[in-house]
């Protein structure tokens, strides 16, 4: 599903304009981002928690030429499901 569909969607349920969605969209994805920014947890009862995490420093390989390069610390995302949306899926 791309943003696009997403927003349809959101707009289709929620009895929203596409403008509406995408702006409830839009402020949602900056909400989160945010947070992570922070350093804080989002966490969506029944749905999952997005997690900010410390990638170390440290080694990679260059699938195409097999050279390995230094990749640097980065900060990076996790998204854990939360059982609602576990159980919808099985």
């Amino acid at each position: 599903m791309t943003k696009a569909e997403l927003v349809a969607a959101m707009a289709d349920k929620a009895g929203l304009t596409k403008v509406q969605a995408k702006d409830a969209l839009d402020a949602f994805l900056d909400s989160v981002t945010e947070s992570l920014k922070k350093g804080e947890d989002v966490r969506l009862v029944g749905f999952g928690s997005f997690l900010p995490v410390d990638r170390a420093a440290g080694t990679a390989r260059n699938p195409r030429t097999g050279e390995t390069v230094a990749r640097a610390a980065a900060k990076t995302a996790r998204f854990k499901v939360g059982e609602g949306l576990k159980s919808a899926l099985n």
